[in-house]
């Protein structure tokens, strides 16, 4: 097993990706921040709830023997894909979407750059955030292999 395949790594690396195209559609806005007509856009957040319960399946317990009751036996037969491990699909939202202008300038654009380094900021503290997470979950694994 890779260490994508761990349901935790793979929703960090899905965050990942999704702030890196954060900052790709914020730093277009501010490269247009004299275009007129332009209008400042935004990712749609991710429903970290949808994401969580797609793994769900993963997390429930499984019974070793038969005198367990409520779950199947390991080595039942399982039903979902890979043996009732669900698959890391990617969560609702990341679509790029018209962020809601409360100032629009006399030519029509509606980029404040103020909000645009606020967002910029937040954006890069997550992804150090997410980061972060990630170093220690590989070395917690590092750990319990034995290899640190």
């Amino acid at each position: 097993m890779a260490l994508g395949d761990l349901p935790l790594l793979s929703m960090m690396k899905l965050r990942l990706q999704w702030l890196g195209e954060r900052q790709q559609v914020l730093a277009q806005n501010v490269a247009n921040a004299d275009t007129p007509g332009y209008a400042a856009k935004d990712l749609k957040d991710l429903d970290f709830g949808a994401l969580v319960s797609r793994q769900s399946g993963m997390l429930s317990p499984v019974a070793t023997t038969t005198g367990h009751i409520g779950t199947p036996v390991v080595g039942a037969s399982l039903t979902g894909t890979a043996a009732g491990r669900a698959a890391v699909t990617h969560a609702r939202g990341g679509e790029v979407q018209r962020a809601p202008d409360f100032e629009t300038s006399p030519t029509g654009n509606s980029v404040v750059l103020e909000e645009q380094m606020m967002k910029a900021a937040q954006t890069q503290m997550d992804y150090q955030a997410v980061t972060g997470l990630y170093a220690k979950s590989v070395g917690l694994i590092k750990i319990a292999l034995g290899r640190a």
